[in-house]
């Protein structure tokens, strides 16, 4: 277990990059069990989750696969001399071929709604962890992928301006997280066009909320904090002192220590049910959402000190049940522990 100090980043080295490492290449070629989104039209369609996808076919299911390849990206980009990277390079040079890729950007053309918009949240920001990573193999990589990023990017331009209400929930429809990371990516990318949408659909969902039913959440199943992911995502498109007085109305009791059921992590029954074990997801999300909110406000205000606090409980009960020895966990939950502790979204 990592160590954790109030209002610190947890250590995070080498040896434990490569206990994630073991996670995602765990689960990278395991076909089966497997949760496939494909919607069977005729009798053809009766195929194996490789064939259809022939990259992001393991972990259980299509955006899993796709945020255990980022986590490989990720880590690999850290550690770039670790003892387990060569391996790792080797395993992601025969995933990321030109072909597969292709094939992968040909299935989501023709299955627009597919993974819609969780999964395509993940991919953009596995593009983007491609795109700024200076290395010659991962540049070849980032050629490789840009046809499955542009067939999202396009699906993400033509589906938001047709969504008229924001989806508020804790799991995978939720709209609030994938627009923070397609914010994150057209940011990078300097896609200009996609950032003026972004912003705008931001703020008609969110800009005038007020007073969130805090004692509302957890749902049994969440993995999200729809509120928090809220927040998160009002950070990133409003100047500090405005987004300080949109989280105040937002939130308007959190300088007192008053946030519902969301300071405290959420325990978990049963870490063998794939829905129950949502919750170990829950508080890391919870952890890196809250202290992202905190680093948007100043040191002096008071509402940072309790969200620091908040997530640095949740961060250490999440971080402790990542490795249940449970699939129904393990296929995922790695993926959420290095957003959380590398600080993707903050840097």
């Amino acid at each position: 277990m990592m160590n954790f100090v109030s209002a610190q980043e947890p250590t995070f080295n080498e040896v434990q990059a490569g206990r994630y490492v073991d996670l995602a290449l765990g689960g990278i070629d395991r076909q089966f069990p497997n949760k496939p989104g494909h919607v069977w039209r005729t009798p053809e369609d009766n195929k194996t989750p490789r064939e259809w996808n022939p990259v992001f076919y393991g972990h259980f299911d299509w955006h899993s696969s796709v945020h255990g390849h980022w986590t490989l990206v990720r880590l690999l980009k850290l550690f770039p001399e670790a003892e387990w990277a060569p391996k790792v390079r080797g395993v992601l040079a025969g995933r990321f071929t030109e072909d597969a890729l292709q094939a992968e950007a040909d299935y989501l053309t023709a299955n627009p709604s597919f993974e819609r918009m969780y999964g395509w949240a993940w991919a953009l920001r596995l593009a983007l962890e491609l795109r700024s990573w200076d290395d010659e193999e991962g540049k070849v990589w980032a050629k490789h992928y840009r046809p499955l990023e542009k067939v999202i990017v396009k699906h993400a331009k033509t589906y938001l301006p047709k969504l008229d209400w924001p989806i508020r929930c804790g799991f995978h429809p939720e709209s609030a997280f994938p627009l923070g990371q397609f914010i994150d990516y057209a940011r990078g990318v300097e896609d200009e066009e996609f950032v003026e949408l972004l912003e705008a659909k931001a703020q008609a969902f969110y800009g005038d909320d007020r007073d969130y039913p805090v004692r509302y959440e957890p749902s049994g199943n969440d993995f999200f904090s729809p509120g928090l992911n809220e927040a998160d995502l009002m950070r990133r498109i409003l100047p500090k002192r405005a987004y300080s007085n949109w989280l105040d109305r937002f939130f308007p009791r959190l300088a007192e220590g008053e946030l519902g059921n969301l300071l405290q992590p959420v325990q978990v029954s049963d870490l063998e049910d794939g829905h129950l074990v949502h919750l170990v997801g829950l508080n890391l999300t919870r952890a890196w959402t809250m202290r992202s909110i905190a680093e948007a406000l100043s040191q002096s205000d008071a509402r940072r000190e309790v969200l620091e606090k908040a997530a640095d409980l949740h961060a250490k009960e999440g971080l402790r049940q990542v490795w249940s020895g449970s699939y129904e966990g393990e296929h995922w939950l790695g993926s959420f522990a290095i957003y959380l502790q590398t600080r993707v979204g903050r840097d």
